[in-house]
């Protein structure tokens, strides 16, 4: 067993493509080893912003002895078929073959052949020039009259196997044992026999093959220099492994910027620097405010101690910073109402509009949640007026990621309202999972209307998901509803506020020609638009109301709008389930709760999965599931056989037995209180009912035969079963429920 070493050098690989790369060839590596039959044991990849390296232990002598049978033609077959399956098996007679007798195919012939095993070196010396010609960049690049496509220029292989080299050739460079170390701190080519030797040699050559070992020293040296100044590291995880990807020997400076610029929202600072320069931000741990100081990670360790490099950062970061400043300072002097308005420009897509009619539908969405969170009106609609002004901001045109963020600070600069300006914010959230909701009743009106119709919106424009592909992040806006729902403890009518998009999807192409047609006789009319008594419509809301009330278009799309509308609410319950899961709730009992009711109250349906739950882990829930689902696997078979469904209509009449009767009268009883339960929301009250059909079931299985002698005994009992199934719906589908 021996150890393979495989390194490609080459120019600077971008830090963002440094890790798939390495694991890339550390995968196809490993596979070609696998298919060619050479044993080995685990193999691990290394990445630097100069080279990929691979180190695979336990590789094999060589691969193993490969017996195969290959099968001839029929004894006594034509002399040609004969010469042909000779020829192909490499055998020089047929007293080399096996003759095998088949009952149907009668004898044929079979030559059992021996492939001798490959050596090892051989193996790697086809296999790693095939891994360089199929590797697959993001994006690469020929160099001279290379054939090859590399990310950058390769400079040379290092192959070891055991210490030796294996040879190969690829686009005139030819493998070898020997590697470069840092660029500006070594000189000359370094020789190895193996990963060790490899790892030690580099290091002293000033290389840190490991990128988690640069990672954690970047760390370190951050958080030290930030407390040797008195100041705070704002950790940004991304930032870090960015920071290794651009470094083989990093070593951390602090430079200054100028204090004025301070005046600038402290995350533009941080995002113009992270961004542009791949900074790390520093603040004042007793205000948490940014403080006018930055950390850079150099490449090397300069002679003076880094004042050069730090010198020259901080011209560079002045010149970031200005822009920045520039941005903020012309985004003070426009309104946002003229932002808001700027929005008409701006095509959110062909089927949905412009920006301004998105957030049109936005702040008509948010009034009518309003009295459903305690949120003024007024306030709702403000907020959703100005929840996406800030898309045109100079500051968001440079920084798209500080989306709503800087729409809270324009708004604040303006004397916007505290709840309206973090409205404005907290409409996009949660942005991912793990994030918090909005709390305040202003920003959970914004939020939902938000993402209630970018989801009916992309949804009624056929833009659904399709397996993985989910291009408008829909699942994303439906979880998102689910969430803020449920850690608000909201009651919403999810159908109701998913319908007023649909509409407006579905009425657009009939609200644009009647449009036209408006415009059309405007233009042709002598009468002054004063006369008409309006001014020639430019959006839905201004011919047709901010309800969506077109009656012109609503005979012509109401089931169309209705059958959308319920594929959105199972498409949210299907977040929801997920939602459910994660938390540790069983699916089956989410799936019993929503049944085929159509439910859209999401808090409602936690709230009946939660009482479900609780009941089933009583002995009265456990015995009456076991007892529901014999009388349905009763009535399914029977239901089968008689090709018929059975409604519950019984005969009193027809009861003869006790049991009979009490079950009966205790169905009756229990479908009563349960639905009168569930109509006041109580839920646990409406399992308490159920629970009382336990005994009455039990004592009906132990002592009434269902299928009765008598024809008509027998439907009478079955409808009984049907009775049971009928009345436990009432609180959930118990068929549905596992166990």
């Amino acid at each position: 067993m021996s150890e393979l070493l495989l390194e490609l050098l080459c120019e600077e690989i971008p830090a963002r493509m440094q890790a798939r790369a390495a694991e890339d060839l550390r995968a196809m590596l490993v596979e070609g080893l696998g298919k060619s039959g050479l044993a080995h044991g685990a193999a691990n990849g290394f990445v630097t912003p100069r080279r990929l390296t691979v180190v695979v232990v336990g590789v094999a002598v060589k691969s193993a002895d490969v017996e195969e049978e290959k099968k001839g033609p029929r004894v006594g077959a034509p002399e040609a078929a004969v010469q042909g399956f000779l020829k192909g098996a490499g055998i020089g007679s047929l007293a080399e073959a096996t003759i095998v007798s088949d009952a149907k195919k009668g004898d044929y012939y079979i030559a059992k052949l021996k492939k001798p095993g490959r050596v090892a070196e051989i193996i790697i010396a086809d296999l790693v020039p095939d891994i360089l010609a199929r590797f697959a960049w993001p994006k690469s690049m020929r160099w001279g009259s290379h054939k090859l496509r590399w990310v950058r220029p390769l400079k040379s292989i290092l192959c070891v196997l055991g210490g030796k080299v294996v040879p190969f050739e690829v686009e005139g460079i030819t493998s070898g044992a020997m590697t470069r170390g840092h660029r500006f701190h070594s000189e000359g080519a370094i020789e190895v026999r193996d990963f060790a030797d490899y790892a030690k040699k580099l290091k002293a050559a000033k290389v840190l093959v490991d990128p988690d070992e640069r990672q954690a020293i970047i760390a370190g040296q951050a958080k030290a220099v930030a407390a040797q100044n008195h100041f705070e590291l704002v950790e940004d995880e991304a930032l870090l492994r960015e920071n290794a990807g651009l470094t083989e020997w990093p070593t951390v400076l602090m430079g200054t910027f100028d204090a004025d610029f301070l005046k600038v929202p402290g995350e533009v600072l941080t995002t113009s620097m992270k961004a542009h320069q791949k900074y790390f931000s520093l603040r004042d741990p007793k205000t948490h405010k940014l403080a006018n100081r930055f950390l850079m990670t150099a490449n090397l360790e300069a002679a003076d101690g880094g004042e050069t490099i730090i010198h020259g950062n901080e011209k560079v970061i002045r010149a970031r910073l200005s822009d920045a400043k520039f941005f903020w300072d012309q985004d003070l002097k426009k309104p946002m109402d003229e932002m808001w308005s700027s929005l008409r420009a701006i095509t959110f897509h062909e089927k949905l509009g412009s920006q301004y009619d998105r957030v049109e539908r936005i702040a008509a969405l948010a009034e009518e949640i309003a009295p459903l969170v305690k949120a003024e009106k007024a306030d709702c609609r403000r907020a959703a007026q100005l929840c996406k002004a800030d898309l045109v901001s100079g500051v968001v045109g440079e920084f798209p990621e500080l989306q709503g963020l800087m729409g809270r600070y324009l708004a604040e600069a303006a004397g916007t309202k505290s709840a309206i300006a973090h409205a404005v914010e907290q409409h996009y959230w949660p942005r991912a999972q793990g994030d918090g909701v909005p709390k305040e009743p202003v920003a959970i009106a914004v939020a939902l209307a938000d993402k209630l119709d970018t989801l009916a919106g992309f949804w009624a424009a056929g833009e659904k998901p399709t397996g993985s592909r989910d291009p408008f992040a829909l699942r994303r806006a439906a979880l998102g509803i689910v969430r803020i729902v449920l850690e608000n403890d909201l009651r919403l009518p999810l159908g109701t506020l998913l319908s007023p998009t649909v509409m407006f999807v579905e009425c657009k192409p009939s609200f644009d020609q009647e449009r036209a047609r408006l415009r059309n006789e405007f233009e042709k009319s002598d009468a002054s638009l004063q006369q008409l008594g309006r001014a020639p419509p430019s959006n839905p809301g201004e011919v047709l109301g901010v309800n969506f009330a077109w009656d012109f278009a609503r005979d012509y799309v109401v089931g169309s709008v209705q059958g959308k509308v319920a594929e959105l609410v199972e498409f949210v319950h299907d977040r929801l389930k997920v939602q459910l899961r994660e938390q540790g709730a069983r699916h089956d009992l989410v799936d019993a709760v929503l049944g085929d009711s159509g439910q859209d109250d999401l808090l409602m349906i936690v709230r009946r999965v939660e009482a479900l739950g609780a009941f089933l882990k009583t002995e009265d829930g456990a015995n009456l599931l076991a007892g529901t689902k014999r009388a349905a696997n009763i009535l399914r078979i029977e239901e089968k056989k008689d090709k018929t469904a059975y409604a519950g209509n019984i005969n009193a009449k027809l009861l003869e037995s006790s049991e009979e009767k009490d079950l009966a009268k205790a169905i009756n009883e229990a479908t009563a209180a349960a639905q009168k339960a569930v109509g006041t929301e109580d839920f646990a009250g409406a399992m308490a009912a159920m629970a009382k059909l336990r005994a009455p079931v039990d004592a009906f299985f132990e002592k009434v035969t269902v299928n009765a002698e008598a024809a008509n005994l027998r439907v009478n009992r079955l409808n009984l079963l049907a009775q049971i199934r009928a009345a436990t719906r009432t609180v959930a589908d118990f068929s549905k429920i596992e166990g």
